[in-house]
This record gives structure tokens, sequence and C-alpha cells, in this order.
């Protein structure tokens, strides 16, 4: 890959895109659009791994998340691609979400960013 001051490389698998350090930095503010708010990080923590968890058990797992808020990050995280929402036809309905395989291999890139963090010199 080569430095971000002239163009950056190694593209997703099936793109060939090459990037100049503006668009780059575009393309990454627009990931980071799609993560921010305070619970969508902790919402695809607990699905990682290929669980599939119901409404009512993500609102136990995340006890400090209103439910509004649930539904807000969810339908969020939804229209972006990287969770998928089930629902059962049965009554009443049941519905469940997973990540997309897109939003499952975010996981390799945040364990990177945690990683990355914790090599921070002490300031």
């Amino acid at each position: 890959m080569t430095s971000t001051d002239k163009k950056v490389g190694d593209s997703p698998a099936g793109k060939n895109r090459e990037y100049t350090a503006d668009s780059a930095a575009a393309g990454v503010e627009e990931i980071i659009r799609m993560l921010e708010g305070k619970w969508k990080l902790v919402i695809l923590f607990h699905l990682f791994g290929g669980r599939v968890l119901r409404f009512s058990e993500l609102e136990r797992a995340i006890p400090a998340i209103s439910q509004k808020m649930l539904i807000q990050q969810l339908r969020q995280l939804e229209s972006d691609g990287i969770v998928r929402r089930i629902v059962h036809p049965e009554v009443p309905p049941r519905v469940e979400y997973r990540l997309t395989d897109w939003g499952q291999s975010l996981c390799p890139a945040l364990d990177a960013l945690l990683q990355w963090a914790e090599r921070r010199p002490d300031a």
C-alpha cells in the first residue's frame, strides 16, 4: 500500500479504485459517520461473531439504552447495510437482528483500531 500523501492502494476485492488523500479522507469520514453515535459500536460488538439477537435481547444486553434510541440506531445501521433486520411471519411477530457480511467484516478493522489505540504513547 502506498502512503496517503500520494495515493492509497489496496482497495476492497472486486473494486479497482485508486484513492487520493482527499478521496481517502472522504471515504473514511463517511464510514465514521455510519458508526458515530453513542450506541452503534456497542450494538455491533454484541452482534459480532455471527450472533443473531432479538430486539428484546439487545435491550437486555444494553440496559442503559432507551427503546427509542435502540430502534433509531438499529434503523440507521440497517439503512447503511451493516445490520440486517429479519422479521418472522408469526404472531406475535418475532424480529431478529444480525450483521450483514459487510458488517461482520468490520470486526477486524475495529480490532485493529483498538490495538492501535492501546499503543498510544503516554501523553
